[in-house]
């Protein structure tokens, strides 16, 4: 909707448009199209039986639903994701599915898994570009029987990569761990395989051992735009007072730059005060911990640790 994948085509594509010369993800429209009809889904949640459908209309050509911007009712089809997702040019792409609100009976849940995989079958038709990389996406929701029906259906299709999706909408941490027990099994060794949604520590951890590859998360800026950055004991909020005085940095030993140049007591000014530079110091230090986290992580799995 804002800026277009037209304009973002016109600049030569998303790493041009960004500046970004890596690797780049794209999702699909499920999950923001799942939390654009957040105020229906809540009604929706009330009973495992006898639920309604959360969003404006789910159908088996797409899903119509309004514009966050200007209330402009649109649709989205497997095959506009496809053609949406070369514009942006992406690197990795995902398929087109539906994220099954927590709280959806079994009936729902085996309706929406299974137009799912139909979808899945529609975007492997319609993607055309050869230099992306196309995830199926196992849905399934809290049931065992139909998370693996879903896994075997999208392992067995012809895409480069696996997603495991609908597993951080509400679930509890346990209720996570059995779905991903539930589909390990079956998740193929030579492909990579994604977690969408899962950006814990603790959860990337477990996850890593029932085979999951890679994930996304907003946790790491999202806390860090609320003043909470993470440390090897933990996370530490930068808006309490004890911090007033404090020269250390957020971490000794950090080589982040704003760990090398700023203290503790300066960065808690920033967030009593909102400047902007607190928030932008913040999501630095916490993505570069992200990134030195998963390079340990990736020498503990050389090594056989995990």
């Amino acid at each position: 909707v804002h800026p277009g994948v037209d304009v973002i085509k016109k600049f030569g594509g998303i790493h041009k448009y960004t500046n970004l010369n890596i690797p780049l993800m794209s999702d699909s429209a499920g999950f923001q199209v799942f939390s654009l009809g957040e105020g229906k889904q809540k009604k929706a949640v009330k009973s495992r039986e006898g639920d309604t459908a959360p969003l404006e209309k789910i159908e088996e050509k797409g899903v119509r639903f309004r514009s966050p911007r200007d209330g402009k009712l649109m649709m989205f089809t497997p095959e506009i994701s496809m053609q949406n997702q070369e514009k942006i040019g992406a690197d990795l792409i995902m398929a087109f599915d539906e994220c099954i609100y927590y709280g959806a009976s079994h009936e729902y849940t085996k309706e929406a898994t299974e137009r799912t995989n139909r979808w899945l079958a529609r975007c492997i038709k319609a993607k055309k570009s050869k230099d992306q990389y196309l995830y199926g996406i196992i849905q399934g929701g809290v049931f065992r029987d139909l998370r693996q029906e879903s896994a075997k259906f999208v392992t067995q299709q012809d895409t480069p990569g696996i997603a495991i999706g609908g597993v951080a909408i509400g679930e509890s941490k346990k209720e996570i761990r059995e779905q991903l027990a539930w589909v390990a099994p079956y998740l193929p060794e030579k492909k990579p395989v994604h977690l969408l949604g899962i950006g814990q520590i603790d959860d990337i951890l477990d996850a890593v051992r029932y085979g999951i590859d890679t994930f996304d998360c907003v946790e790491p800026t999202r806390l860090a735009r609320n003043g909470i950055v993470y440390v090897k004991r933990g996370r530490i909020n930068l808006s309490q007072g004890k911090y007033l005085a404090d020269k250390n940095p957020i971490q000794k030993g950090c080589t982040c730059y704003t760990c090398q140049n700023f203290s503790l007591s300066f960065l808690h000014h920033l967030f009593k005060e909102k400047e902007l530079l607190g928030y932008y110091l913040a999501t630095y230090h916490n993505l570069y911990f992200f990134s030195e986290f998963f390079a340990d992580l990736r020498k503990q799995i050389e090594a056989g640790k995990i």
